[in-house]
């Protein structure tokens, strides 16, 4: 019997990709998962017994799942994020864990771009208006001249970074590496959390989680920001504290919460996506033709070197 590797991610189980199918010319035998769904922990603790690998997307891996997983030697995800894997308990069981590291940055910035010309010119509400039969006209915002806050300048956020310099706004940026963009630093320039906080107009989410698995946006944050932020989030769902988001959101405080992330996927508790005052997305970020290919190319060749190593 060939060794079995288990395939999870969404935008492959939906349509088999040529990268994962090519893994079967090495000898393997590739388990999908319920086609185009998350899967739950039910379904992965009958699909994971057996399986040498896992190209895997952000369904939560929990240790009862890994547990069941005996003969499981790599875990390669389709993108960069860890969050929803008990790295801890795979390092333990000498599980590797792969990433595609830069696949879908180009992807995850451009729809960042994407939200926040959506937010600043309110292009759902006008689009809603006329399909409803009005003519609704709400004064915009230019991006240029603005000052727009990047938490986080790793492959996606640097890009999101270029990408709003060469819009002709200033970017304040926070990353504990503070890496050389090689921007101008008359639009360019690196501050603490707090300082971006009170300064910028956006603000645009591209960072891991804290360690402690806390909210990097607290309701005193949210509080603290200028008056009418933009807020943009296409990183992780509880990088912000949703119950203190509502508030500000309902006080005018935060004027638009753009987003491509919710706790869980899709979101049960509806208030946050059907505000007015948030424009909301389907996880697509890396969901591009282009990021696709790229994620399941680097996914598939770390899975296949890591198990003919």
């Amino acid at each position: 019997m060939n060794q079995r590797i288990l395939v999870t991610p969404r935008s492959l189980t939906a349509e088999p990709h040529p990268d994962v199918e090519r893994l079967k010319d090495s000898g393997y035998e590739i388990v999908y998962s319920t086609p185009g769904a998350m899967p739950t922990e039910d379904e992965l603790l009958s699909l994971v017994p057996g399986c040498v690998g896992w190209l895997a997307g952000v369904e939560p891996v929990t240790p009862k799942i890994v547990e069941a997983a005996s003969n499981l030697k790599v875990i390669s995800r389709n993108g960069v994020g860890v969050d929803n894997l008990p790295v801890e308990i795979l390092q333990q069981r000498g599980v590797k864990i792969m990433i595609a590291e830069g696949a879908n940055s180009m992807g995850v910035a451009e729809l960042t771009i994407g939200l926040l010309f959506s937010a600043m010119r309110a292009i759902p509400a006008a689009d809603a208006g006329i399909k409803a039969g009005g003519w609704p006209r709400t004064r915009g915002l230019e991006i240029h001249g603005r000052t727009v806050g990047i938490i986080g300048c790793g492959a996606i956020g640097r890009e999101v970074a270029r990408m709003v310099v060469a819009l002709g706004a200033k970017v304040i940026a926070y990353d504990p590496m503070r890496p050389n963009l090689d921007l101008p630093g008359a639009s360019f320039s690196y501050a603490e959390i707090d300082e971006i906080v009170a300064e910028a107009e956006v603000i645009s989410l591209h960072c891991p989680m804290p360690r402690d698995g806390s909210a990097l946006f607290t309701r005193e944050r949210l509080f603290a920001a200028k008056p009418g932020l933009v807020l943009i989030n296409t990183a992780r769902a509880r990088l912000i504290d949703e119950e203190a988001l509502l508030e500000a959101l309902d006080a005018g405080q935060i004027a638009c919460y753009a987003t491509d992330v919710f706790e869980p996927e899709p979101p049960v508790d509806l208030r946050l996506a059907t505000n007015r005052r948030v424009i909301a997305t389907s996880h697509i970020g890396g969901f591009t033709a282009e990021s696709v290919d790229r994620a399941t190319k680097i996914a598939a060749n770390n899975l296949l070197a890591a198990l003919q190593a």
